[in-house]
């Protein structure tokens, strides 16, 4: 089986007024295509920065990040930017949901960025919404709807390009475990069905369950915990 995304000698540093963090050095990693990975590691570790770095939102200090075997921090940012919409799609913990606008202007975004007509970007969108049983809710804003489905909303904008890399930071952890579950159960579903290759960082052990392969984040280093 061919990897989707691997990592090269990755090191990320921040300045600090005495000297300079390192997050992680000369990390290297593989993800291979189909795999649904748990990233686990205490808060501070590093997790939602490599994650920003596997999805081409911040660069490394050194090292490379290959998307289907391109090198994506060799791009262009407009390059990078088309990489973003077209290959990778993004849970948060927070959903970053736009509040003035509906669910299904919402979900709608990513294709208008992309250039496709209004009509069609709703169609689509709409589409993407009934996997998600929120067909009833596409008038509505996300203040009018539960957390749990604000995070439905959140996953349909994030499968509506179609990306091949899905990658989740604490996906679960603003919500109650009952939703939680419900929303590992969707994800694992839809990882299936759309043959996604996806990543969900965690610090919770019962989400990583839900993973065929676990890595935990130590010291700047990822171990291979369990593999399904």
């Amino acid at each position: 089986m061919s990897n989707i995304l691997e990592t090269e000698n990755l090191c990320k540093e921040y300045p600090l007024p005495k000297g300079m963090l390192c997050v992680f050095k000369e990390l290297n990693f593989e993800l291979e295509k189909g795999d649904l990975t748990a990233v686990m590691g205490v808060s501070g570790v590093g997790k939602t920065t490599l994650l920003n770095l596997f999805g081409v939102l911040d660069r490394p200090t050194q090292g490379k990040v290959f998307l289907e075997g391109e090198d994506v921090f060799a791009k262009d940012e407009k390059q990078k930017a088309e990489i973003r919409n077209k290959k990778i799609g993004f849970i948060f913990q927070f959903y970053h949901l736009l509040s003035e606008f509906t669910v299904l202007e919402n979900v709608s975004f990513p294709l208008l960025i992309r250039g496709i007509e209004r009509k069609e970007a709703q169609r689509r969108a709409f589409e993407v919404l009934k996997e998600v049983f929120l067909e009833g809710k596409t008038s509505l804003r996300p203040g009018q709807i539960s957390g749990g489905e604000q995070q439905r909303v959140a996953i349909a904008r994030a499968l509506v390009n179609e990306p091949k890399l899905l990658l989740a930071d604490e996906p679960t952890g603003n919500l109650d475990w009952k939703t939680g579950k419900a929303i590992l159960e969707l994800i694992k579903e839809l990882h299936r069905k759309k043959e996604l290759s996806s990543i969900i960082v965690t610090h919770n052990e019962k989400v990583a369950q839900f993973c065929n392969k676990t890595y935990i984040m130590e010291s700047g280093n990822l171990k291979l915990l369990s593999h399904a």
